[in-house]
Parts: C-alpha cells; sequence; structure tokens
C-alpha cells in the first residue's frame, strides 16, 4: 500500500500519554493526555485551524490490531498551511497542545460545578448515604459478634 501525499492520519495513540514513544506515542508527554479520543482529537484539530478533516472510528491501528482506535485523516495542504508548520511532526505538535489546552479547560469546568445537590434535596440524600466517609476516621467498620 503506497502512501497519499495529499493525506496524514492522525491516530489517537499517538496522543495517549499512556504510550511510551517505543509504542506508539509522537507527542511530548506534555502535549498528549491520557485515553484521548477521536472528538477530542478533531475538537483540538478544530481549534488549531484544521477544516479538512474525515474521521474513521472502526480503524486500528496496524501496531495496535487489537484495539479499534479510530483515525482523523486530514488534508496535509491544509493542515501545513493553517498551522504554518513544515512536516507532520510540528502539526502533531500543535494539536497535542491544543488537546491538552482542551483538556485541562474541560477540567476546571467540571470542578467549578457544584458536584451536590442543594437545599432539602440533598439533605435527604445525605441522611440515606452509607458509606465509611461518614464515620469518624478512628472508628472501624462494626463486625458482626464484636464490640
Amino acid at each position: 500500500m503506497t502512501a497519499d501525499p495529499s493525506r496524514m492520519t492522525l491516530w489517537t495513540g499517538y496522543f495517549d500519554s499512556r504510550y511510551s514513544r517505543k509504542s506508539g506515542r509522537r507527542v511530548s508527554r506534555l502535549a498528549s493526555i491520557a485515553r484521548p479520543n477521536l472528538d477530542q482529537i478533531a475538537l483540538a484539530a478544530r481549534a488549531v485551524g484544521i477544516t479538512k478533516m474525515r474521521r474513521d472510528q472502526s480503524a486500528s491501528h496496524p501496531k495496535r490490531p487489537y484495539s479499534k482506535e479510530g483515525r482523523l485523516i486530514v488534508s496535509s495542504k491544509d493542515a501545513l498551511n493553517s498551522t504554518s508548520s513544515e512536516n507532520k511532526e510540528q502539526v502533531l505538535r500543535k494539536v497535542g497542545e491544543s488537546l491538552r489546552n482542551l483538556a485541562i479547560e474541560d477540567r476546571d469546568t467540571i470542578s467549578k460545578q457544584p458536584n451536590r445537590p442543594i437545599g432539602r434535596e440533598g439533605a435527604r440524600k445525605a441522611k440515606q448515604r452509607k458509606s465509611p466517609s461518614r464515620r469518624p476516621p478512628n472508628q472501624r467498620k462494626k463486625k458482626f459478634g464484636r464490640r
């Protein structure tokens, strides 16, 4: 199979911080996130300025045929012009940095949202909660037949 120079393929494994460089990660750990999905990579590519892209959800990387990770196929000319890069590595680096920034923003917006119900509903759920977090830290769980 010959490579098509008019297209670039961005695999999700290129941006996965759990992989080593030997396993297939192609950007630095600072420009990668754990378990990226195809939608996140497409959003990061769009944030960088790449418009001509196509998603292939069911594709598996030749090095990892057991996982259907998916790939993003972008136009080489559009990717190089919109990111003002000279080669694929620079495009990957810019998309990875954008991906990392988007992941940090998402994490910040999630942490700012209240995670427990407010008012009467919250009190009712708190009374019914029977988790160990409600016990004092020095008190052990009581076992049957033990005092």
